[in-house]
């Protein structure tokens, strides 16, 4: 069975960096279908990044700003954001699939139970 554990969550500053992780446990594909999503509150659920052996993706709001990478060797998939904004203030999940793509979608199998970011100004 798949689990996800977040972490790296916290508060920060506008214009300043965060860097989340996601560790995998029984998670096979070394390069499958996996990203970030967010939920802030009163808002629904959106996909921010995802990668998968096709390569990276992301939101419009967070492209330049943010950077979805993974390492293998620790079963890891992480989340570098950087110039923080106000409107990032979300709790933020991984999620996964058991796929080598993401033929065109967000993953949405196996999920973290989340971390929060919160961001002021």
């Amino acid at each position: 069975q798949v689990q996800l554990v977040e972490s790296g969550g916290g508060s920060v500053q506008a214009g300043g960096s965060l860097r989340l992780s996601c560790a995998a446990s029984g998670y096979t594909y070394s390069n499958g279908c996996m990203g970030w999503f967010r939920q802030a509150p009163g808002k629904e659920r959106e996909g921010v990044a995802r990668i998968s052996r096709a390569g990276s993706k992301y939101a419009d709001s967070v492209k330049g700003r943010f950077t979805i990478s993974r390492d293998n060797a620790k079963n890891t998939l992480y989340l570098q954001m950087n110039s923080l904004k106000p409107e990032d203030t979300a709790m933020y999940y991984c999620a996964a699939n058991e796929a080598d793509f993401c033929f065109g979608t967000y993953p949405s199998a196996y999920w973290g139970q989340g971390t929060q970011v919160t961001v002021s100004s």
